[in-house]
């Protein structure tokens, strides 16, 4: 999701934060990563940004020496439950690169084409008070290259959440706040990311397919690749006791508070899904690595990108081209999960042949303190990956 996150939103929301919707963490154990060459390297990199205040941290990177996981600080801190890398953790805006390949496998099943406008799909009343979204098609939604309005942007949106912060919101519930607002730019002008897009195409495949969205991203990717640690939220029921709480400093003075239980909007396409790094890493290898969920001429219409950067990275058709000014000069694939209490990042360096998932129970949609430290940590693991 986009980094905005109104003012009066950060001061007042303190006010009604209560306790947490979903459960606290227990104890995991997943093996011994320790024979990783660069194990001392990772576990002092998490050390560093625990001590600088991120509450709970889980990485996993696979290279060539093998695979190497780790968690430091906490999952839950009133529990005191120590972060595992087997805990659950919400990763954000990560679902549209789940969202993006189920769209893809639909078209190659001939379900929809990506070429025809979204007013093809979906109905006049709906569309007639979105601007452009009469005009873009489905593969400008998946590359952000739509101009249409970001729900997320809307000062309206963010009073919903505040005074009904548990809510679970349905499609048209989140629209009414893009309805008649200004596009951004003209169709095919962008790129601009736009969490809209991408709840666009969730009602689309609801449409074409008789079928919730939900349901076929279980029936097509989650059942097949075996990711039962992977939940569609609120979609599907988080399971207990193994979801890590999610924090964010409300008045930036470096106290955080549990907000795991504000739902910007969870289950419409553009965010939902809670993971952990195992089946992060498992979905990114059969994606881009093994090459075994899409056919090739879709994985190339995925990762053709829009030449014009935007905040450091480059839009593909629901994937990033990102770390393209890390100074070891390389780049990679994925995506990055930005939300009110959680952060996340997967990414396959396709030079290096390197992967890496990391969850952090800590907001970073938003400035705080703590959010140049998130950033700092995830430059650091690649530098470190990269040498």
């Amino acid at each position: 999701m986009k980094k905005i996150i109104l003012i009066f939103f950060i001061l007042i929301v303190c006010g009604s934060c209560k306790k947490a919707g979903v459960q606290p963490s227990l104890d995991c154990t997943t093996g011994n990563f320790s024979a990783h060459p660069k194990a001392g390297t990772f576990n002092a990199i998490l050390e560093k940004y625990i001590q600088k205040g991120l509450p709970g941290i889980a990485l996993l990177v696979k290279d060539s020496s093998g695979t190497w996981t780790g968690s430091l600080g906490k999952a839950d801190i009133d529990k005191n439950i120590d972060m595992q890398t087997c805990h659950i953790s919400k990763v954000a805006s990560i679902t549209k690169i789940f969202m993006a390949t189920l769209t893809f496998k639909l078209a190659e099943e001939g379900v929809l084409n990506l070429d025809e406008k979204v007013s093809t799909y979906l109905s006049s009343e709906v569309i007639g008070k979105i601007k452009n979204a009469d005009q873009v098609t489905i593969r400008q939604l998946l590359s952000h290259n739509s101009g249409i309005y970001d729900v997320i942007t809307d000062n309206g949106f963010y009073l919903g959440v505040l005074n009904n912060p548990n809510k679970n919101w349905e499609q048209e519930e989140l629209l009414k706040y893009v309805y008649n607002k200004p596009a951004a730019y003209a169709p095919g002008a962008g790129p601009g990311y736009s969490n809209t897009n991408t709840l666009l195409i969730s009602m689309i495949i609801d449409k074409v397919t008789g079928k919730p969205h939900g349901q076929l991203l279980r029936e097509k990717i989650l059942n097949p690749l075996n990711l039962t640690n992977t939940f569609y939220y609120y979609r599907e029921a988080l399971p207990e006791g193994k979801v890590a709480q999610g924090y964010y400093d409300l008045y930036n003075n470096g106290t955080i508070a549990n907000l795991s239980n504000y739902n910007t909007g969870s289950g419409n396409g553009y965010t939902g899904l809670y993971s952990n790094v195992f089946d992060l890493y498992t979905f990114i290898d059969a994606l881009l690595v093994q090459q075994t969920l899409l056919q090739p001429a879709s994985l190339s219409q995925m990762l053709t990108f829009n030449p014009i950067e935007e905040s450091e990275k480059l839009l593909g058709a629901g994937i990033f081209k990102d770390f393209i000014h890390h100074p070891s000069g390389h780049y990679a694939y994925g995506h990055r999960g930005r939300d009110l209490a959680y952060s996340a990042d997967l990414f396959y360096f396709p030079v290096k042949n390197q992967v890496f998932a990391l969850v952090v129970n800590y907001g970073t949609d938003a400035e705080s303190k703590l959010r140049p430290a998130f950033y700092d940590l995830r430059n650091e693991i690649v530098t470190a990956m990269m040498q």
